[in-house]
């Protein structure tokens, strides 16, 4: 009976130290859990604190980039601005410029004439002779055939053309009286040389056109002289008709196309 006992006691020993050391096990199975648990928890909060920071460097970052590109935005934006401004100015420096050149010559043409009625310089009437020119072969209409078979150098192309030659000479006439008024009143000896310089230039320019035009009137003459002698309107080296047309344009000619031209080819080659 004794060693029966003994036996049980031992086994009962043995079950109890079996269960003490799963015991031990199964706290130390939980306690490496828990701290695995922990483990993994903090690793996930370092994870999340990390991902965190990334998200906070990242949104400083991209403050920062943003901070970067607005002044340079607003930069781009100055520059903008300055250039519109610079272009504004010139345009309104180019209209103040057109506005003073305007200006001036306004106020230059009003010197001009001021200077005019002081030294009552005037232009030179040369061109004045082309408008009378002009004026009477206007007023003259062209020759129209009245009737059929008329006769070349008949009365009425006489009449015509008498009345275009007296017409000219009139007008040449009234120019050479206006250039001697002219001199004789503005004949004046200003103080200013180049005032002196431009008068004696006017009143050389209107000697030369008034000896042009003294030529022209003694061929006028002698036009109409050929009218009364019944000559006139016909080639002085062949013969030929003029014609209306020609004589119309040039009423002192004396020659026809071709004789004309023949004598300036002859000219070209001789000069």
């Amino acid at each position: 009976m004794p060693a029966k006992k003994k036996t049980k006691k031992v086994a009962k020993k043995k079950v109890t130290a079996r269960k003490k050391v799963a015991k031990k096990t199964a706290k130390k199975s939980a306690a490496s859990r828990k701290k695995v648990a922990k483990k993994k928890v903090s690793k996930k909060k370092v994870a999340k604190k990390k991902a965190s920071r990334k998200k906070v460097a990242k949104k400083k970052a991209s403050k920062k980039k943003a901070a970067k590109k607005s002044p340079a935005k607003k930069k781009v934006a100055k520059k903008k601005a300055s250039k519109k401004k610079v272009i504004a100015k010139k345009k309104v420096a180019k209209k103040a410029a057109k506005k003073t050149i305007s200006k001036k010559k306004t106020t230059g043409n009003k010197n001009k004439k001021a200077m005019g009625k002081v030294t009552n310089i005037k232009k030179t009437p040369a061109p004045k002779s082309q408008k009378g020119k002009s004026a009477t072969k206007k007023k003259i209409a062209p020759y129209k055939q009245k009737r059929k078979n008329e006769d070349y150098m008949g009365p009425e192309h006489t009449e015509h053309f008498r009345q275009i030659l007296l017409a000219w000479k009139t007008e040449l006439m009234e120019e050479v009286d206006r250039t001697v008024h002219h001199m004789q009143d503005d004949a004046t000896n200003f103080p200013d040389p180049n005032d002196r310089a431009s008068q004696e230039e006017e009143f050389a320019l209107e000697l030369r056109t008034r000896d042009r035009e003294r030529k022209l009137i003694s061929k006028i003459d002698e036009s109409i002289a050929m009218l009364d002698s019944a000559d006139y309107g016909f080639c002085e080296i062949c013969g030929i008709e003029i014609g209306v047309r020609r004589l119309e344009a040039r009423p002192t000619a004396t020659q026809c196309i071709d004789c004309k031209t023949l004598d300036e080819i002859k000219e070209r080659h001789l000069g």
